[in-house]
């Protein structure tokens, strides 16, 4: 074997986020000791732009109606539909403490993006809160689609999801076998975007190299601060929802957080570890199961449930990102623009908790539904590549807190239905 297939197959071998971590340091070091000179490398970092606008709305329709689809009405009783609503509610509260400390902390108003580049931010007219929630539904879905219109997009690719659940479970067996045909069509579809999104995630290291070599060509070191600043924001809001929301929500029902902190922790660690909540699953139920007393017929449909659409840790991620982003950019965002990004955060949740850069594909979601272009050499894509620089320490905390969301909510659910052997939970 020659050396460059040794350095290629190493390159591809190798850890995924320590290689973007690698990216980002040697991408701000280059910046900083070349300056102007590095900016040949912008086109290498419009591509990884491009590639990930590329697969925002496949990844959105495909992963959504599969989503939506495995939800199958006749295991949605009051078990499934009490913890739905949970879930959604605590993604809901995740999204808006983010978006506070976004707003308290400032995070990215220190490092000046707006100038940088040779896009400009677009800073499209605010609607009113009442036209946000009519644009949800879509004239023309397809119309939709093509304009590349995030939110009408979900609401869309939804009703198929749950229309296609609901005809899966017919007793006719010619509109069951079609349904069937559908689901594989799309589920084998989804497959297809996935691996196409691990291959540009393959590339992702090379594009966040040229993307922060171009901030920190401009910016110089003083850009170290934001990064820093971004981090400790999504930590500490992590932090507090859970303690507020999760350890409220035990209290409430009269489970003591703290005995239940406790008994939790290996899956907590696990997933903090790992960074996957459907790879931590098997911990998880475990956990559930001989250290919380939660019984089989609620933490085997709940747990499997929460690893695909609740993303608290993420949504938490979302808000803070976004501010980060605005301010980053000189952007000031309505609050009828921050309620937008509450909807869309807690909507996309749905569905795409399993794809591959699950975070950084919703960010882009994100940023599009409040008109945050992330058009190739735009403030917004160099912003947004700052943040995938340290994605992989933020990942951590909120795949982390996405698991204790998860038992929190099984927990609480399973102390409803009479479901808690509490000699286990309190031992």
């Amino acid at each position: 074997m020659s050396q460059k297939e040794s350095l290629w197959s190493l390159y591809f071998k190798s850890n995924l986020l320590l290689r973007i971590l690698i990216g980002l340091v040697l991408g701000a070091v280059c910046g900083i000791i070349f300056g102007e000179k590095i900016m040949w490398v912008k086109p290498f970092g419009d591509v990884f732009v491009r590639l990930l606008k590329m697969i925002v709305l496949p990844v959105v329709i495909t992963s959504l109606i599969v989503g939506s689809a495995s939800i199958h009405p006749s295991r949605i009783g009051k078990i499934g539909v009490k913890v739905l609503i949970i879930y959604l509610i605590t993604s809901g509260f995740a999204v808006a403490i983010g978006l506070f400390f976004g707003n308290l902390l400032h995070p990215g108003s220190s490092v000046d993006l707006a100038t940088v580049g040779q896009g400009v931010v677009k800073k499209a007219s605010a609607p009113s809160l009442v036209d946000t929630i009519l644009n949800i539904i879509p004239k023309n879905p397809f119309a939709a689609i093509a304009k590349g219109q995030i939110l009408p997009t979900i609401f869309f690719s939804m009703l198929m999801g749950i229309g296609l659940a609901f005809l899966r479970g017919s007793e006719d067996s010619r509109i069951r076998n079609s349904a069937e045909t559908v689901f594989n069509f799309f589920d084998g579809a989804a497959e297809i975007i996935y691996r196409i999104v691990k291959w540009i995630l393959e590339y992702a290291p090379i594009g966040v190299f040229a993307l922060i070599a171009i901030v920190f060509a401009k910016q110089g070191a003083k850009a170290f601060g934001p990064l820093g600043a971004v981090t400790l924001t999504v930590y500490l809001a992590l932090l507090v929802h859970l303690i507020l929301v999760y350890g409220g929500l035990l209290r409430v029902t009269g489970i003591s957080p703290i005995k239940f902190f406790s008994k939790a922790k290996e899956a907590i660690i696990t997933a903090f570890v790992t960074r996957s909540s459907s790879g931590t699953l098997p911990v998880t139920m475990n956990v559930a199961k001989n250290q919380l007393g939660v019984s089989k017929g609620v933490y085997s449909f709940t747990l499997p449930l929460g690893a695909t659409i609740n993303m608290d840790g993420t949504a938490i991620y979302q808000g803070v990102c976004v501010m980060f982003v605005a301010f980053a950019t000189g952007m000031n965002l309505t609050l009828s623009q921050q309620l937008t990004v509450i909807v869309t955060a807690v909507l996309a949740s749905i569905g795409t908790a399993g794809v591959p850069g699950a975070g950084a594909i919703m960010l882009l979601m994100v940023l599009n539904s409040v008109g945050l272009d992330l058009s190739a050499s735009s403030p917004v894509s160099l912003a947004y590549a700052m943040i995938l620089g340290v994605d992989a320490l933020l990942d951590m905390g909120r795949t982390a807190l996405n698991v204790a969301g998860d038992l929190t909510c099984t927990t609480v659910v399973a102390k409803f239905e009479k479901e808690v052997d509490f000699s286990i939970l309190e031992k």
